[in-house]
C-alpha cells in the first residue's frame, strides 16, 4: 500500500505564493511521473503539472512562468512552487504518483488533496 500526504495548502492574497509539498511512502520500488492536478468549484479536475523520473516537466498553459514542479527522489516528494497567485489559482490541488510497488506492477494513486484560496 502507498501513502501519499499533501501539505501547504491555505489562504493567500492575489499575487502571493505558496508551496505545496506530497510525500509518498509504503511500499515502492520505484516511482516514475508525479504530477499535481487541481479542481475548481463546478469545474473538472485539471493537470496542473507534471514531471518525469528523468527531470522532464510539463504545464499547463495558464500556470507557465508562474509555477514550479520538481521532485526528490530519495524523499519520494513532488513539489509546486506557485508565485503570482490569482483568483483564478483557488481550487483544491491534488498530487498524482505514479508508483511501482514491485516489478513490474504499478498503480496510479491520489492524495487527499489540499484547498488553496487565492482572495484579496
Amino acid at each position: 500500500q502507498v501513502r501519499l500526504v499533501e501539505s501547504g495548502g491555505g489562504f493567500v492574497q492575489p499575487g502571493g505564493s505558496l508551496k505545496l509539498s506530497c510525500a509518498a511512502s509504503g511500499r515502492i520500488f520505484s516511482i516514475n511521473a508525479m504530477g499535481w492536478y487541481r479542481q475548481a468549484p463546478g469545474k473538472e479536475r485539471e493537470l496542473v503539472a507534471t514531471t518525469t523520473s528523468g527531470g522532464s516537466t510539463k504545464y499547463e498553459d495558464s500556470v507557465k512562468g508562474r509555477f514550479t514542479i520538481s521532485r526528490d527522489n530519495a524523499k519520494n516528494t513532488v513539489y509546486l512552487q506557485r508565485n503570482s497567485l490569482k483568483p483564478e489559482d483557488t481550487a483544491v490541488y491534488y498530487c498524482n504518483v505514479d508508483v511501482v510497488t514491485a516489478w513490474p506492477y504499478r498503480n496510479d494513486y491520489w492524495g487527499q488533496g489540499t484547498q488553496v484560496t487565492v482572495s484579496s
